[in-house]
């Protein structure tokens, strides 16, 4: 089923073919490419310097007082987040460190995610300093927002990033749009401030455009309507962005009541419980569809939070598939056996690809 409420005719043209934002992601970057890939790598992950990790890899987990149907606490506590080590700008807000040539960098995934995790602990604590973190965030987002070619308001990150093909400086992402919509509409209610609801407002007409016309949703043959984490083509269909994306999506429709955006979650919820059979490979879950010879199998990180997340979907949507395909993958995690085959087949398609 195609969308056909729109704003704009959903930017006329949701469900059309999407074309190419950032080149495809089949083709491995050059020599030169590789090299500063694997700089940034082994500088990130073998050196006792803080990196872009330091924020990451908090152990995946479902927050036990989400609620459904209720702008509450966010879906996952980011607690460890909230608490982030590493370095922030004069305003308190976080900068990951990329190291190599990228060094310090606002990522506005993270600093959205910092946010939820402290709006979650001023929620359960009462403590001042924690909403101030939180609505720092907010305030951040509202400033940040800036149009992209197609005249969308979009959370661009200003740096290089090697994906397979490089995604070249300003790109946005359907992921930073869901989750900084996350934090908005949180903001709009604990403060009132129509600033940050109109601020989530103008974030959401991204997911009323095509890729191909700027905005974030890609249309397959088959009518289904995927969320992009990153704009490329032929796209990739990364599971766990379009996940975290949809619930900025639902979030949106708790606050406002804007019918538009429970329909696209909706539609949303529908892709993903059809195609989560792509995702399986009998052993282990994929991080995308990659349109690639080896399939790109998820790191132990995503697959652990590929579970979460499809906990907290069968929370909030009641589809018994989340929940039987979380227990199916959660399984896989504790054998050892699988595990380790997991690894080695990440470590071969890593080699080949990247």
């Amino acid at each position: 089923m195609r969308l056909s409420a729109s704003p704009q005719s959903l930017r006329s043209g949701m469900a059309e073919a999407n074309g190419n934002m950032a080149g495809s992601p089949r083709t491995p970057r050059g020599a030169s490419g590789r090299l500063n890939y694997y700089r940034r790598v082994f500088s990130a992950y073998l050196t006792p310097k803080k990196s872009q990790l330091t924020f990451w890899h908090e152990v995946p987990e479902v927050n036990e007082n989400l609620k459904r149907d209720e702008l509450g606490e966010y879906y996952m506590p980011f607690t460890a987040k909230a608490d982030y080590s590493g370095q922030y700008d004069d305003t308190g807000i976080p900068l990951l460190n990329y190291h190599g040539g990228t060094g310090l960098q606002y990522n506005p995934i993270a600093i959205s995610q910092y946010g939820l995790g402290n709006y979650n602990l001023f929620l359960r604590t009462e403590d001042q300093e924690r909403r101030r973190k939180f609505l720092a965030v907010a305030d951040w987002l509202v400033r940040s927002l800036e149009l992209n070619e197609a005249g969308l308001s979009v959370w661009n990150h200003h740096f290089d990033w090697e994906y397979r093909s490089t995604l070249r400086a300003p790109w946005y992402s359907g992921l930073a749009q869901g989750q900084g919509i996350s934090v908005l509409v949180r903001a709009h209610k604990e403060t009132g401030d129509g600033s940050y609801l109109q601020a989530a407002g103008l974030a959401f007409e991204s997911f009323c455009g095509s890729t191909d016309e700027g905005g974030v949703i890609f249309t397959d043959d088959a009518g289904d309507i995927w969320i992009e984490e990153y704009i490329v083509s032929p796209p990739t269909h990364i599971l766990n962005g379009f996940i975290w994306a949809s619930w900025g999506i639902y979030d949106y429709h708790l606050a406002t009541g804007n019918e538009l955006s429970r329909e696209i979650f909706r539609q949303s919820v529908s892709t993903i419980a059809k195609n989560l059979h792509e995702y399986d490979i009998g052993f282990w879950s994929l991080y995308e569809q990659s349109g690639t010879r080896l399939k790109m199998i998820a790191s132990p990180f995503y697959h652990r939070l590929h579970i979460a997340q499809l906990r907290v979907l069968h929370t909030i949507t009641g589809e018994q598939v989340f929940a039987e395909y979380a227990e199916r993958w959660e399984a896989y995690r504790q054998n050892p056996f699988k595990r380790t085959a997991a690894l080695a087949y990440k470590a071969i398609f890593k080699l080949t690809y990247y």
